[in-house]
């Protein structure tokens, strides 16, 4: 093993991150019909987080016009973070780098999709998520997780 260059690591895991985060975005958007995901009245659970945070900072949800940007700041800050975490941990384990990312792609949405967001209510708990969504949803995180190794191990001139 190579000496670990956590500083690298991590800057280079941030961008990677919002590289990651462009390719899941896109991959939604192409995948959502055939996943049968509807875009629905609801908001999304990024849009959520960013209320949350505006509740918490100003007291009142975040204005109608801003609430998809909103959105997507939450959506490629949270790449932007595991990004950074996985550029760290890939300079000290590089076995985190396992099946070229996608293991941690899918490590994110377990950790995300099926216990964080409906832990902290921002979306329904898992066994109330029909098959699709799941499928959905772990299939865009895999994406993330091979995009983020790609670009991370491009970035920070190391194959994981």
């Amino acid at each position: 093993m190579s000496h670990p260059r956590p500083v690298l690591g991590l800057f280079a895991g941030i961008a990677a991150g919002v590289i990651a985060s462009a390719a899941m975005a896109a991959f939604q958007s192409i995948a959502a019909k055939p996943f049968g995901q509807d875009q629905s009245d609801d908001d999304p659970a990024t849009v959520k987080a960013a209320d949350k945070v505006a509740i918490a900072t100003t007291g009142q949800q975040v204005p109608d016009a801003y609430r998809a940007p909103a959105g997507q700041a939450v959506h490629y800050l949270t790449g932007a973070a595991l990004g950074g975490l996985y550029g760290v941990l890939t300079e000290y384990r590089p076995g985190a780098a396992a099946g070229f990312g996608s293991v941690y792609g899918v490590a994110t949405s377990l950790l995300l999709d099926e216990a964080t967001v409906p832990a902290v209510g921002l979306g329904s708990a898992p066994w109330d998520t029909d098959a699709a969504t799941h499928a959905y949803g772990a299939t865009a995180h895999l994406v993330f997780g091979v995009a983020l190794e790609g670009a991370r191990s491009l970035l920070g001139g190391r194959m994981g």
